[in-house]
């Protein structure tokens, strides 16, 4: 009998990794432009999971490979761009708070377009959630009135991405290994980031000789080790012995961690928000506690 405290542990291991991203990107940005940025998580993140996995790929079937390719332009390509580019005009934190809308989209494209049925608990636990990160949203944007709230689109649009992800993994390779799933994403996706970063100036005598490259580096092989090659395997499974709604729930509990770190390096952070980021974890609680 599988422990069903299981899935709690990858939530929080989850949720202290990538609730750590989004301050990685905030640093990798000081010597690297956002396309640079989501090119080289990427192709790092690619040839580690190549290496680890790619005795797994023969096990995939023909008819899952639509669905890997799917899976690795929306769960990993297009948003590690984005992110990088809110990020140039949002802080860390706040993009992390407007990534807790993912719950959201998952519930609303898995009942409209993949035909997958929530609970009212479920969905009770979600508004919940969401009315705590519309009050942490709000609170940002009056401590932070000089940022330009237009590039929050780029993380809105990323988790409606994020959303769709989630429901394919659970419809369509719920009997894919999640390594193979991972490895199978980034066989797509890995030359197109390569071609991005050529036509880049990574490669000129101007950007090599930035003081703030290595630094970078070190920030965006991190973020693309853990962040995004272990964290994928991680959340695959994640969406494997749960529930989608479940595994997107990681973006709620992530805000809390990338605010700790938001308010070591200088970022805004009121009482308020705090009240708002115990609210987010009550409609955790709800979206998940078994009825009685």
């Amino acid at each position: 009998m599988k422990n069903p405290n299981v899935k709690w542990i990858y939530l929080i291991i989850l949720s202290v990794i990538w609730g750590s991203s989004f301050i990685l990107i905030k640093k990798s940005l000081l010597g690297l432009n956002p396309y640079q940025l989501g090119a080289l998580r990427t192709i790092i993140t690619g040839v580690i999971l190549l290496l680890a996995g790619f005795q797994h790929l023969k096990n995939i079937p023909k008819s899952k490979w639509k669905w890997l390719f799917l899976s690795g332009l929306l769960g990993s390509f297009i948003p590690a761009f984005f992110f990088a580019i809110a990020e140039t005009e949002i802080d860390s934190a706040v993009a992390s708070i407007l990534n807790s809308l993912v719950p959201l989209n998952t519930i609303i494209l898995g009942f409209t377009v993949f035909k997958i049925a929530s609970t009212r608990r479920q969905i009770l636990g979600v508004v919940i959630g969401f009315v705590g990160t519309a009050i942490l949203i709000l609170k940002g944007s009056e401590l932070n009135p000089d940022q330009n709230y237009l590039y929050a689109g780029f993380v809105i649009v990323s988790t409606l991405m994020y959303g769709a992800n989630v429901n394919i993994i659970k419809r369509h390779l719920q009997d894919v290994k999640p390594l193979a799933i991972a490895v199978g994403n980034y066989i797509f996706i890995i030359i197109p980031a390569f071609i991005i970063l050529l036509f880049t100036d990574f490669f000129t005598t101007e950007r090599l000789n930035n003081p703030n490259l290595i630094n970078a580096l070190l920030y965006v092989t991190i973020l693309s080790i853990l962040g995004t090659a272990v964290a994928k395997v991680f959340f695959n499974k994640l969406v494997q012995i749960s529930t989608p709604v479940f595994a997107s729930s990681v973006t709620y509990v992530m805000p809390i961690v990338a605010l700790i770190w938001g308010v070591l390096d200088g970022e805004s952070f009121s009482l308020v928000q705090g009240l708002a980021a115990i609210l987010i974890l009550i409609g955790v609680y709800l979206s998940h506690k078994r009825k009685t």
